[in-house]
């Protein structure tokens, strides 16, 4: 479902929004890699239990992303620094497996959906415009929030 929350008033906002984020699921954040070769797009898909609603006026998201080994930035954080935009998805049951696979630790610009696991592969041919967004989303997610970076806390 896509749904502009510019058409909407804050109080259907409120209620949009509260109503798929509790109770809490995993926030699932597609992020674009600053890639090296421009022509190609590669995205990095991460999950993130700590994540919340923030407000519906403005409609404010939260996810709290920790530090890799070595106190360095993930990638997710990396992206949302540079390239100001993000995909928080709501993963279907059926998806967790593949979140759980998208944990994994990877080195800068490989995607986690470029994998040699069929799973992850199945998401990568499942990547769709998403209306009016820079970003693709995940076809198979039941919900999808085309998101810009209002604020990063370290």
């Amino acid at each position: 479902m896509e749904l502009k929350l510019s058409d909407y008033a804050p109080a259907q906002i409120y209620h949009l929004m509260t109503q798929t984020i509790i109770p809490r699921p995993i926030a699932w954040v597609l992020t674009e890699n600053m890639a090296l070769n421009k022509e190609e797009r590669n995205y990095n898909l991460a999950p993130f239990s700590y994540f919340s609603a923030v407000s519906s006026n403005p409609p404010l998201l939260m996810i709290s992303v920790g530090l890799k080994e070595g106190n360095t930035d993930k990638d997710t954080t990396v992206n949302c620094q540079s390239g100001s935009k993000a995909v928080v998805h709501i993963a279907a049951d059926n998806q967790y497996q593949q979140v759980t696979q998208s944990a994994a630790t990877l080195a800068y610009g490989e995607s986690e959906l470029d994998t040699a696991d069929k799973e992850m592969q199945k998401l990568n041919d499942q990547l769709v415009a998403f209306d009016g967004f820079p970003l693709p989303r995940l076809q198979h997610c039941p919900v999808a929030f085309g998101c810009s970076v209002f604020e990063i806390q370290k």
